[in-house]
């Protein structure tokens, strides 16, 4: 699949092109998928992205990972190329079929991929072998899978599955309401549907023609910023797209509730976004408006219509600081926060820089 590095005014676009039998053949899946979730996690792992959302999380699972991620990580940089083969076609809400599915990938299959990934990134030794077909080297990519999985998802699952579940739930009742075309109109920010295309902004210009195969759409909690699919054109047709996300997702593992109070109270009272947008600006202050967009995973216009909000409403300061507008807790967002009101009163206050 193409990489996930996040997309920028001027990129180029992919074009998904719709007859009416491909609007009657949407589908969206109502389960995280195991093994997406797996190549979009170790993309998150590789970097700093999202930091509001995802540190603790990184923190956390990089003390415990095996050194068998390893075999991953070189099958999976955080931009560009990931195989294809990485997410076989297996809708399957468990990761055993879908290991299954991996562990039958052609000769063919592997050897494509492999030769794609090496001309964009130097590739360890083994994966001549792996693209040859060598059975041993593919099991243990899959064993690699399933431990990782077992480390870095497993213990956050009932979590991750919430968030999507509550996604599908929300857009299903869209499209029964308003219909498929409103649907794709409003399924994320960096897609804009002008009838039968719906364009993604994307790092290749490229157009995907889905000639009645209709398309399924991935709900998921590690996709950063911008909707991903794979490279093969001749694969069922899938975009995987972004969910929004609890800040504390994290804080729920192996069925414990999610978030705490506070932060439930807090999410209740702005959403989910702006609560985001408050809670970045008090882990850094002194961001200016672009960094805060990216650390919190939003567009450089959303980023600058929720600080207004939060500014109106008090709980923010802007400020000019070396030539640019900066951003910082005021006395009231700390205290609607709670918790490191301490340092946040120092930055108030001039204690600290």
């Amino acid at each position: 699949m193409s990489g996930t590095g996040a997309a920028t005014p001027g990129d180029d676009l992919l074009r998904i092109h719709f007859t009416a039998a491909d609007l009657m053949r949407i589908r969206i899946r109502t389960e995280p998928d195991p093994l997406w979730e797996v190549l979009l996690s170790l993309h998150v792992l590789q970097t700093g992205h999202g930091a509001v959302v995802f540190d603790g999380w990184r923190r956390d699972v990089r003390r415990v990972l095996r050194p068998s991620v390893s075999l991953l990580t070189a099958l999976a940089p955080p931009q560009g190329f990931s195989p294809d083969f990485l997410t076989p076609d297996c809708d399957s809400a468990d990761i055993d079929p879908g290991l299954d599915c991996l562990l039958g990938t052609s000769r063919h299959e592997l050897r494509t991929d492999v030769d794609k990934l090496a001309a964009e990134t130097p590739v360890p030794a083994w994966a001549s072998l792996l693209a040859d077909g060598d059975l041993v080297v593919l099991q243990e990519i899959a064993t690699a899978i399933k431990a990782y999985y077992a480390t870095a998802l497993q213990p956050y699952w009932p979590s991750i599955r919430t968030h999507i579940r509550a996604d599908r739930d929300r857009r299903a009742d869209l499209a029964t309401d308003r219909g498929f075309e409103n649907l794709l109109a409003t399924l994320h920010p960096a897609m804009r549907w002008r009838a039968p295309v719906l364009e993604v902004d994307y790092p290749v210009d490229q157009d995907l023609h889905l000639d009645g195969r209709g398309l399924v759409l991935i709900p998921s909690f590690f996709c950063w910023r911008k909707p991903i699919k794979t490279a093969d054109p001749t694969r069922t047709p899938v975009l995987v797209y972004p969910v929004e996300r609890d800040l504390d997702w994290a804080a729920g593992r192996d069925g414990d509730s999610v978030g705490s109070p506070r932060q439930e109270s807090l999410t209740a009272l702005l959403g989910r976004t702006r609560a985001t947008v408050l809670k970045a600006i008090a882990d850094t202050p002194l961001q200016n408006t672009s960094a805060l967009a990216k650390s919190a995973g939003i567009s450089l216009s959303g980023a600058s219509q929720h600080v207004t909000v939060l500014r109106d409403a008090g709980l923010v300061v802007t400020h000019r600081h070396n030539g640019a507008a900066v951003h910082k807790l005021s006395p009231r967002g700390a205290v609607l926060l709670g918790d490191g009101w301490g340092t946040a009163r120092k930055v108030w206050t001039g204690e600290c820089p």
